[in-house]
Order: structure tokens, then C-alpha cells, then sequence
């Protein structure tokens, strides 16, 4: 290599290090400006990994991380849901008890009246629009605060519930189609096809980006600073999927359980085409105006009314979907499903991963992340204390601390005009 050469590559290797290191920069000063995003999320997730996993050697295991997963999409569905909804500064109190009332409308065509599995799912999503169409016209047209039309819908729809499948009763779920959803696996090739549609996805997605910023004159990030972002995407995703498509099952001659289970690629769908809607349309951006200031949205000629409809309508849907998961993980409709502590569970995860409770701040991957945080403590207390009070205790305090950094964050980002 000659000298001009060797200089060439230092000099560029010196653009990349600081290319790398301004990037670094920026996101530090970010923080601390008050914009946190999901990092306090993040950094939970990983301490409380490492946590169960010196404390319990069950924790850290193939066959337990597939079921938190499994265990975790319920809800992670309905706090998608609600996202949209806390963007606009508004709460969703019915959602849980909307996904069972959808899930019950599927059961009873499937069951009963031997529906075939894709009507009596469009029924099932038909459903959850319907409940959310009503509470959003009666929070936009009628001024009604969110919180007590959904706290009625809270209770009138476990009413509809019970009379739906009857008191005390239980609908079974027998439709292959239903319980494959929460109990299949991918075969370990579609696996691998999974990964590299996520990662080539992800790369085209950053080069048409770019080719629009350059096109429009605008800066882009540092080229070193993307290929890192796909290598290390590529890297994650690559160590998910090979772990997952290991065998985890006992006894895998009578019952194999390689692969990657089918609800990740579904909730992967969900999260880009949801994430697409409200960072890349318009409709996604009146959502986030509309949050931040009301006012200001309807002067600047946004339809805030409509815009809150349509986020209930997408709240209540995402939880007529949630609703088919749990019967399908359950293999059954009952008057419980998407009661209990499942709400509470699905606001927790979204706030835990970043989104605000006061509006106009917030992404799906908030719901994910948060959702996953609350799996691994549900899934790895029991393993650790056999005392029941500690599960909701300990959710608590992390909910309860997500709030304070959400708020801390808002009382920094105002102090520093971010």
C-alpha cells in the first residue's frame, strides 16, 4: 500500500470515528435535554434479564423466553392500541374488557354456529371498530372525558361479555387455524427467510430514505453510523432467531417446538405498519399535533375531531386483535379474558416504554418494549419468590417510576426549550 493510499484510509477511518462520535454526541445531548425516549426502558429490560438469570438458573432458558413471548403478546397488542390513544392526552380504561368482548362475538360463530375461522375473525375485528367508534364519537362529538366514557364501556361490556357466553360459562376454541396463532412455530427455514426479509427491509428502507434527503438537499446521517445500525440489527435479530429455532421441546419425537413462534412475525407486521402510520402519514402527524396542542392543530385546519375517533377506532381494533391471541394461547373464550389486571398491564407497558401520559410523545416500539419489561417480571418473580404480593408490587414501583421519569423528562425538556 502506498503512503497516499495508507493516508487516504486513515483520514477516512478519522472521518468515520468522528462521524460515530458527533452522532454520539447529539444522542447524549438529547437525554439530557429531557428527550429519554425508551432508553430507561431499555436499560430495565437488560437489568432485570441479568437479574433472573444469576437468581435462577429456569429463567435463562429457550423453552421459557419462547413462552414470555407468547405470554407478553396480549398485551403488547392492546398497549399498541393505546398508544394512539395516549398521544392524543386521552385514556382507553375499556380495552381490555373490548378484546374480550371480540374475542367472545369470534368464539360464538366459530363454536356455535360453526362459522368458517376468517369470517368469524372479520367479525371479531368488526366488533372492536364498532366499540371504538362509539367511545370516540362520544369523546369528540359529545365532550365526554375519555376517562369516564371508557370506564363505562369498562363495565357495560362485561356485561355484554357475560351475556354473550353466560355467566360462569366458557366457549372452547377448537379452529386449528385460531390455535395456531399462539401455539405453531415457523419451520426453522422460514426462520432464517424472516430475519433477512427484516434486515433487507430495513436496508432498503434506509437507502430510499436517504436518496430523498440527498435529492431535497438535507443532511444525512453519517453512512458509518447507518451500516452499523443494520450490522447490529442483523446481529440481534440473527441471535433471536437461532435461539429460537433450537429445540425447546422435552420430548420433540412427540411434540417439536424449533422455530420461531408465528405471533413474532404477526407483531412484527404490526409494529412496522403501525410505526409507518404515525411517523410517515399525514394521519400520523395530525395525531401527534393534536396531542401536543389541540388548539393549535384545529387552527392550523386539523380535523381533531376526526382524529380522535379514528384513534379509538385503531385502540379498540388492535384489541379485538389482542382478543384472537388470547383465545387462541387460552383455547377458549370465558367471561375473564381480557379482565383481571390485563388493562392495567397493556397502559403500564406502554407508559414503562416511553410513551406519555400527557400527550403528543410516544411510539409503538414503546409498547413492545414495555410489554416485554412487564413479561420478565411476571415471568421471572414466580421464579424467584414464591410470594404473590411481590409480582404486583414490583410492577408498581416500575410503572410508578416510568411516570416519574416521563414527567422528570417533560419538566427538563420545557427548562431546556426542547
Amino acid at each position: 500500500m502506498s503512503a497516499s493510499t495508507r493516508q487516504e484510509a486513515l483520514a477516512e477511518e478519522g472521518d468515520a470515528a468522528r462521524a460515530v462520535g458527533s452522532a454520539f454526541g447529539d444522542y447524549v445531548a438529547k437525554v439530557r435535554g429531557g428527550d429519554v425516549g425508551s432508553l430507561p426502558a431499555v436499560l430495565g429490560f437488560v437489568v432485570l434479564v441479568v437479574f433472573f438469570s444469576v437468581k435462577t438458573d429456569r429463567f435463562f432458558s429457550l423453552l421459557n423466553g419462547a413462552n414470555m413471548l407468547q405470554q407478553a403478546a396480549g398485551v403488547i397488542f392492546i398497549a399498541m392500541g393505546l398508544v394512539f390513544v395516549l398521544l392524543l392526552g386521552e385514556i382507553d380504561l375499556s380495552a381490555g374488557f373490548a378484546a374480550g368482548t371480540s374475542a367472545a362475538a369470534m368464539a360464538v360463530l366459530l363454536t356455535k354456529h360453526g362459522v368458517a375461522w376468517p369470517i368469524s375473525i372479520l367479525a371479531c375485528l368488526a366488533t372492536g371498530v364498532v366499540i371504538g367508534t362509539v367511545i370516540g364519537l362520544l369523546v369528540a362529538l359529545l365532550k365526554i372525558p375519555s376517562f369516564v366514557v371508557t370506564l363505562s364501556f369498562f363495565l357495560g361490556l362485561q356485561g355484554a361479555m357475560l351475556a354473550i357466553i353466560g355467566e360462569g360459562g366458557t366457549i372452547p376454541v377448537r379452529d386449528e387455524a385460531i390455535l395456531a396463532i399462539m401455539g405453531d412455530n415457523l419451520p426453522v427455514v422460514w426462520g432464517w427467510v424472516f430475519l433477512a426479509v427484516i434486515v433487507l427491509s430495513y436496508l432498503g428502507a434506509g437507502i430510499y430514505g436517504r436518496g430523498k434527503w440527498t435529492a431535497a438537499g438535507l443532511a444525512n446521517e453519517p453512512m458509518v453510523l447507518f451500516a452499523t445500525k443494520v450490522i447490529a440489527l442483523g446481529v440481534l435479530l440473527g441471535v433471536v432467531v437461532y435461539a429460537l429455532n433450537q429445540e425447546r421441546s422435552v420430548n420433540p419425537v412427540l411434540n417439536s417446538l424449533a422455530g420461531v413462534p408465528i405471533i413474532v412475525p404477526i407483531a412484527t407486521v404490526f409494529v412496522v405498519v403501525l410505526s409507518f402510520v404515525l411517523r410517515r402519514t399525514t394521519f400520523g402527524r395530525h395525531v401527534y399535533a393534536v396531542g401536543g396542542n389541540a388548539e393549535a392543530a384545529r387552527r392550523a385546519g386539523i380535523n381533531v375531531q376526526g382524529v380522535r375517533i379514528a384513534c379509538f377506532m385503531i385502540c379498540s381494533a388492535m384489541a379485538a386483535v389482542a382478543g384472537i391471541l388470547l383465545a387462541s394461547r387460552d383455547n377458549s373464550v370465558s367471561p375473564t379474558t381480557g379482565g383481571s389486571t390485563t388493562l392495567l398491564l397493556a397502559v403500564g407497558a406502554a407508559v414503562i416504554g416511553g410513551t406519555s401520559l400527557f400527550g403528543g410523545k410516544g411510539r409503538i416500539i414503546d409498547a413492545v418494549i414495555g410489554g416485554l419489561v412487564i413479561a420478565v417480571i411476571q415471568n421471572g418473580l414466580p421464579l424467584v419468590t414464591s410470594a404473590a404480593a411481590a409480582q404486583f408490587i414490583v410492577t408498581a414501583l416500575v410503572l410508578l417510576l416510568a411516570a416519574s421519569v416521563d414527567a422528570i423528562a417533560r419538566r427538563r425538556a420545557a427548562a431546556t426549550g426542547h
